[in-house]
């Protein structure tokens, strides 16, 4: 790593900005503060007012982006774009939100709401960066995947489909964009600590009905927990989001970026797991956790 950061350095980070998405808190803004203190000219977007504008105060360009709605995509896109000169050397696709619920309990609605949300909004984002990227013959497409596009827990079947799906498009797109210049790699975090339970927790609310669901006592321990703010001091192996930082750096400098980069033990763990163990005993192991 340290040789590629050398011979990366040579080119001014001052002329690779990169775009980074759902930065109002965790992964998102502590990733753009990182590189922005390493030189980068980073771009950033968030949801709410308050967050654009904290984000402003704190010296970030920043601009409204929800990956649910098509038309903010665009005009954050094309906002970032004017003030770069049409310039883009790399996209960090990181807002997401985690659906809790059984399977069968899950709504169409609130399975398309997951998928707007975690692969439509980070696919049409990509596909607008991409011809940028292109014609300048270099650039990184930075996905914020999970431990959950690995492998599958109960109770998080909309989350793991959407990370699946995000697992496999970026693995197709890697395969395809061979020899641009533009490189895809996926960061796969386990146990973070952000406000990732905050956005559960309401969906869970706005989604899943408890008391029709065979899976009611369930639903009583996972909302108990969603709203248990300390959780995170609890769960074993849980790290601070900068933990993320290092992965990020290596794939934007790296002249040979990885596919792959796991974050926290549990990530480790289950991949591994997953290579050796029969389907029949990693789904025993799994059901415990």
């Amino acid at each position: 790593m340290q040789k590629d950061s050398a011979n990366f350095k040579l080119l001014s980070l001052k002329e690779k900005p990169v775009l980074i998405t759902g930065c109002s808190s965790g992964i998102g803004l502590a990733v753009a503060r990182a590189l922005k203190q390493r030189g980068y000219p980073v771009y950033t977007t968030a949801r709410r007012e308050d967050d654009i504008a904290r984000l402003k105060a704190e010296g970030f360009p920043c601009e409204y982006l929800d990956y649910a709605d098509t038309e903010s995509i665009h005009t954050a896109f094309e906002a970032v774009m004017a003030q770069t000169e049409n310039k883009l050397y790399g996209l960090f696709n990181n807002g997401a939100y985690g659906q809790p619920g059984a399977v069968e309990d899950l709504s169409r609605l609130a399975l398309e709401e997951q998928f707007q949300a975690n692969v439509f909004g980070w696919h049409e984002l990509t596909c607008l960066a991409l011809p940028i990227m292109r014609v300048q013959r270099e650039g990184r497409i930075i996905q914020n995947s999970s431990v959950l596009g690995l492998v599958a827990l109960k109770y998080r079947g909309a989350y793991n489909a959407s990370k699946f799906a995000i697992e496999g498009l970026t693995d197709t797109l890697r395969i395809e964009l061979a020899g641009t210049g533009v490189y895809c790699s996926l960061i796969e975090p386990g146990p973070i600590r952000t406000k990732f339970r905050e956005n559960a927790l309401a969906k869970f609310n706005e989604h899943i009905l408890m008391a029709d669901s065979p899976h009611v006592q369930a639903y009583k321990n996972t909302k108990a927990r969603l709203e248990n703010q300390d959780e995170d001091k609890e769960v074993p192996f849980t790290l601070p989001a900068e933990a993320v930082v290092p992965k990020v750096v290596h794939a934007l400098e790296s002249e040979r970026p990885k596919a792959r980069y796991p974050v926290t033990f549990p990530t480790y763990f289950f991949g591994v797991l997953k290579r050796i163990l029969p389907t029949l005993w990693l789904d025993k192991v799994l059901s415990r956790v």
